[in-house]
């Protein structure tokens, strides 16, 4: 006989879906709820309190498509983050579900559906929500713990890979020597290859790693607050310095300063840094006092320093201040036989935070990998696997499940290639700038730095 815990709150316009569902699920939940509207659902959350929430995508209102899902899902997870959130769409926004389960839902449903495949769902998503109250509240319909964290997250699995490959064991034998030391380091590499996780590796290995890293996307930083974030101001040095702001480098004090996407600080505030980088010492904007500041830094970029200092474009003197020890990121294609062990790193983390019982990846599967130029490097193979793990149906991920965006070969990797690449990405996205960073591999605050940079 099915069980029939729980409680479920159902939303959608449709009244023959609500109808349906009013019959069916009473065979499978203590009480069922059914509302044609998110309109109510904020009150429907704190009177009925449902474990499950069946939850449309797209409603008759003047929303974007499916947008009014996506933003009922967050506003779910954040007012109530224990309760699981089971998206219901048409097929053609399957990939619009895919992000709602990036944003915290348990799993979609795509319309029309199957019953065993709905129940399946929908009682393990109540089953997830009763197991995470509790012990002495469980059996109390509605009651639930004050804050449920689920899995630890993307976190967890920003450790170093290092594999096999020669390159990164001659890296890791780099960092064995280094990490000990204050030696300034800058990391090279394409887009996607890890470079912010390195530098928390060796930060990890320091003799600093008792205070945590402080890291800057020194790319993303506009001219005009440049110096009050790395060097912080005092109160009244500007129209909205209502406090005194401490800087990036006051905040590193007796720990480590990453400074990520160097390459595209412009040349004349690269001299303000080479000074307090040369005097380890900062003035505030808007003070007097020179604060002597203890860090360890390490720099990374994806461009080639040494031709922009041929061009006039990075300054020579701080080029030679930041390469005390350079560490150089291969791209994924050039270590291939990293790439199936860290699908199956991958595989291991999405299975469980998208609930799915995956054993591994076909051979098949590994040598569409493998074969695979992977622009994107790390990045884009995270992204491809946690793809094919939301929407696989075996226990296994097959060749059939890996989906592959074509990109180019060599992503960003000069200024020419870069600018043809960016200025492509913004006319294919239609201006979309979260669009155009997706197809980069790169975060939106780096794509609005270098929109900047060549003036589009």
């Amino acid at each position: 006989m099915a069980s029939k815990n729980g409680k479920i709150l159902v939303v959608d316009d449709n009244a023959g879906i609500r109808r349906a569902l009013e019959i069916l699920l009473p065979m499978h939940f203590a009480q069922v709820r059914t509302i044609p509207s998110p309109a109510t659902l904020v009150p429907e959350l704190e009177t009925f309190r449902p474990q499950v929430v069946l939850l449309d995508m797209n409603f008759n209102t003047s929303i974007n498509t499916g947008n009014e899902g996506l933003y009922w899902t967050g506003e779910i997870k954040k007012m109530a983050p224990e309760v699981e959130v089971v998206l219901f769409t048409a097929y053609a926004d399957i990939a619009l579900a895919v992000e709602g389960m990036k944003r915290g839902a348990f799993d979609f449903i795509v319309k029309p559906w199957e019953n065993d495949k709905l129940i399946e769902v929908l009682t393990g998503a109540r089953d997830k929500a009763l197991k995470a109250m509790r012990p002495d509240t469980r059996s109390m319909p509605g009651m639930t713990k004050d804050v449920w964290t689920g899995m630890t997250g993307e976190g967890s699995g920003d450790h170093m890979f290092w594999g096999t490959s020669p390159a990164m064991k001659a890296i890791r034998k780099t960092l064995d020597k280094i990490a000990p030391t204050d030696a300034t380091v800058l990391i090279t590499g394409e887009n996607g290859t890890g470079k912010d996780v390195l530098a928390r590796e060796i930060h990890a290995h320091s003799l600093r790693k008792g205070k945590p890293m402080v890291a800057v996307d020194a790319g993303a930083i506009t001219e005009t607050l440049f110096e009050s974030e790395l060097f912080g101001h005092v109160k009244g040095a500007f129209t909205d310095a209502h406090t005194d702001h401490i800087g990036k480098f006051e905040q590193a004090d007796g720990s480590t300063l990453f400074l990520d996407e160097i390459g595209n600080i412009p040349p004349h505030l690269q001299a303000k840094l080479l000074r307090a980088i040369q005097s380890r010492s900062i003035v505030r904007v808007g003070g007097s006092e020179a604060k002597p500041v203890d860090i360890r830094l390490i720099c990374a970029t994806n461009m080639d320093l040494e031709a922009l200092v041929r061009e006039g474009r990075f300054r020579e003197d701080l080029f030679y201040r930041i390469n005390t020890v350079r560490l150089a990121l291969p791209p994924l294609r050039e270590r291939k036989e990293d790439i199936v062990p860290l699908a199956e790193l991958f595989l291991e983390r999405f299975a469980q935070k998208y609930h799915r019982q995956l054993d591994g990846i076909t051979p098949e599967a590994g040598e569409v990998l493998k074969s695979h130029r992977w622009g994107g490097n790390i990045r884009e193979l995270q992204n491809c696997i946690e793809k094919a793990v939301i929407l696989s149906d075996g226990r296994e991920l097959t060749a059939q499940d890996i989906q592959l965006d074509a990109r180019p070969e060599n992503p960003l990797r000069n200024d020419a290639e870069e600018e043809r690449l960016v200025r492509d990405a913004m006319q294919r996205s239609r201006g979309n700038i979260s669009a155009a960073a997706k197809l980069l591999g790169v975060s939106r605050p780096t794509l609005y730095a270098k929109l900047k940079k060549y003036n589009l």
